[in-house]
């Protein structure tokens, strides 16, 4: 094992109790997996390629300490919004205190706030546009059909993007993730911006649904990657809720109850970044110990859950993680 750097030494020297413990916990538990041989799967929910995640998770992506990914549709195309029009982003540090009329002037501006956050609608949404949609058309004259992340990956790989590079590439996980042609699920992918688009397309006529491979095709193969790299373990690392975490983890008991293929191993590690309240209902914010009962996990899986911020948290454990 590499002698830890500076950060990794101050979380472990300081980072001693409550959420800050269960951090370091967290990425200690993650080394192990690795260590094991387990594969690890990381799930991105939230706003996290607009908060520029990919600062830390492009190279934990190149040190293959991930090695499938689960992601929102928003995060699949926001980083790479981020790699084409990082210089027309506004940030709003005052957001809290904006009026209606505050919030309908950004959008007259072609500004779409996240949070603190304006993502440039010419510059970002359009931009990629023009350039995926004729990606898509040559597929569909071809007769071929791909995934959403595949399409991303041929658009990024082509390039055709570089022209508007505004950021560092080695910061973009998903050029990291396009070098590798490292395995992915968009569970959802039709609520995104481009999925949106694409859905137009299919309205106007100009594209058909089926040149788009599907939520169900995305389930399958995950089933089949999951049966065919579980044999040291799969880890499962989950920042923030909703359907990049629930989307894949169901996987297990849909290969062990609905297959009756009762040999498939449980998840070998689970951690989860949330701030969601348990006791209002919330999936997201359920204790993994829940997940037995489901079928996911195991009563001696190691179990993790840490109660904070996922912009905070998530770059920490990545840095130690690479021995920063």
């Amino acid at each position: 094992m590499k002698t830890k750097g500076a950060i990794s030494s101050f979380m472990e020297q300081h980072y001693l109790h409550f959420n800050a413990a269960a951090l370091v916990d967290a990425a200690k538990g993650y080394e192990q997996q690795l260590e094991q041989g387990a594969k690890m799967l990381v799930s991105l929910a939230g706003a996290m390629s607009t908060a520029e995640l990919g600062k830390s998770f492009a190279e934990i992506i190149r040190s293959e300490k991930v090695h499938i990914i689960s992601c929102t549709g928003a995060n699949l195309e926001e980083d790479i919004m981020n790699l084409v029009a990082h210089s027309h982003y506004k940030r709003v540090p005052n957001y809290r205190d904006l009026t209606p009329q505050d919030e309908w002037n950004l959008l007259e501006k072609g500004l779409n706030r996240v949070t603190d956050t304006c993502i440039p609608e010419e510059e970002a949404f359009r931009r990629l546009q023009q350039h995926i949609y004729k990606i898509w058309q040559d597929a569909e004259a071809s007769g071929e059909r791909y995934f959403p992340h595949e399409f991303m990956y041929k658009m990024l790989l082509s390039g055709v993007l570089e022209e508007y590079y505004e950021i560092d590439l080695k910061d973009s996980w998903m050029y990291a993730a396009a070098e590798k042609n490292l395995p992915m699920v968009v569970p959802g992918w039709e609520d995104s911006t481009m999925g949106n688009i694409f859905a137009s397309y299919v309205l106007k006529g100009s594209l058909k649904a089926s040149t788009m491979k599907s939520g169900i095709e995305y389930m399958t193969f995950l089933a089949d990657w999951y049966t065919h790299n579980a044999e040291n373990g799969v880890g499962f690392f989950q920042i923030g809720g909703g359907i990049a975490g629930d989307f894949p983890i169901c996987v297990v008991p849909m290969l062990y109850q609905d297959m009756e293929a009762t040999d498939t191993p449980f998840w070998s590690y689970f951690c989860q970044i949330s701030d969601s309240t348990t006791s209002y209902g919330s999936y997201s914010g359920a204790v993994p110990n829940e997940k037995i009962t489901w079928g996911k996990l195991d009563i001696d899986t190691p179990k993790f859950i840490i109660e904070s911020d996922a912009t905070i948290v998530a770059p920490l454990i990545f840095a130690y993680l690479l021995n920063m």
